[in-house]
């Protein structure tokens, strides 16, 4: 699912489990990027930011080749870094309310102060920040995915149900003048990670995120890969740097990448990635550059071909011709499944499921408020992952 769950750690630290991370232009502000950090899945109403973690958006330009070339993206020196982090929360003046206070440092040393759950955004020079409870907007026939990996065959269906319906997470929002943070000569392209790191003492990586769905769909499933069928990746993963991956393990995620990208290329009976000499697929290494590419000269787009198209584009040999990124109400699922199965060309798949629970809005901050009574996301996780005849008696 996105990111949420993606690995022993975050299972075991959901204050600091990234579920989402989203990058557009702004539909509202031309010239404003939003960038959107979505924590904390199944997050109860209580829930509250970590005050020993800092949540962080890293941004560098990149250049996108044009031929089809490796790498696919060049990534620039320059860095671009947005750290968000909270206090201890603390009684409110009636007693029967908790109040979280946050900062937000954006380039350039400045100290941005908010307060969680606030509805009217914090204000500053360049930017707009967020931060509290939302509905979680992403989307998602779990049970299927599961079962076409376990089938080893499409299990999707015509019409299906939202795993994730009515859930919430912890939000973060950063809206930004570009030309003003990051100057007015930076961009247009743009790469993007989210990632949490601890905030005291030695500062270790917990999680990072780029692209939705590297760890949970393309790189969970162990039986395909000949070389570390017994390894959990994930938290390995988690830990590096997106645009300096570490030469000890990076042979281990490309053998990973390649064994299982084959998976999913062979579910329609047909190779449209036929793999090199040694045997990499032709996406491992464009996948392994994690990180969403924005196009900031480019307006915001919510259609059906933006997420991915700069990626896509570069395969093609073209130029791009949206924005890319990842924006709120885009069925990534069914453009991922596309692609890893059909080719760039192939016909649309579809997992069944094609909006969140509800559409998030065209105005900061996007997201809509939380569920005031969220559903036990984690009895429908347990029912979606049981054998079938396990899920006959789970709760729904």
């Amino acid at each position: 699912m996105a990111d949420h769950f993606s690995g022993p750690r975050a299972l075991s630290d959901p204050a600091a489990d990234i579920t989402d991370v989203y990058a557009f232009p702004s539909p509202e502000r031309p010239g404003h990027l939003v960038l959107v950090m979505d924590v904390f899945p199944a997050a109860a109403p209580t829930a509250l930011f970590s005050d020993a973690v800092t949540y962080r958006f890293r941004l560098r330009p990149v250049t996108a080749t044009t031929a089809g070339g490796t790498p696919a993206f060049s990534v620039g020196e320059d860095e671009y870094a947005f750290d968000v982090t909270f206090d201890v929360p603390v009684r409110g003046d009636g007693g029967d309310t908790v109040v979280q206070l946050g900062t937000c440092a954006p380039p350039g040393g400045a100290q941005i102060p908010f307060r969680v759950g606030d509805e009217q955004p914090t204000v500053a020079p360049g930017l707009r920040v967020f931060a509290g409870a939302r509905l979680d907007p992403f989307f998602i026939d779990l049970k299927a995915v599961l079962a076409t990996e376990e089938q080893e065959q499409l299990a999707f269906r015509a019409h299906s149900v939202n795993s994730l319906d009515g859930a919430n997470v912890l939000s973060i929002v950063v809206e930004l003048d570009v030309a003003t943070v990051l100057g007015p000569d930076t961009g247009p392209l743009l790469a993007v990670v989210g990632e949490t790191v601890t905030s005291r003492g030695h500062p270790v990586r917990l999680e990072r995120m780029g692209r939705a769905e590297i760890k949970n769909v393309i790189m969970q499933p162990k039986k395909f890969d000949p070389v570390n069928r017994d390894l959990e990746i994930r938290d390995l993963y988690n830990a590096e740097d997106a645009f300096n991956l570490s030469p000890d393990y990076i042979g281990a995620y490309r053998a990973r990448l390649s064994a299982n990208l084959a998976f999913f290329d062979r579910l329609d009976g047909k190779t449209d990635w036929p793999p090199d000499e040694q045997d990499v697929h032709p996406l491992t290494e464009l996948l392994l550059a994690d990180f969403l590419v924005v196009d900031t000269s480019k307006p915001f787009s919510n259609g059906a071909d933006s997420d991915l198209e700069i990626e896509r584009a570069v395969l093609a040999g073209r130029p791009h011709t949206t924005c890319g990124g990842r924006s709120l109400n885009h069925d990534i699922i069914d453009t991922l499944y596309t692609l890893l199965v059909g080719g760039l060309d192939g016909a649309r798949i579809s997992d069944g499921v094609d909006q969140p629970t509800q559409p998030t809005a065209r105005s900061f901050p996007y997201l809509v408020p939380p569920n005031p009574k969220p559903p036990d996301l984690m009895a429908i996780l347990a029912a979606s992952s049981a054998p079938p005849e396990e899920a006959a008696s789970s709760p729904a």
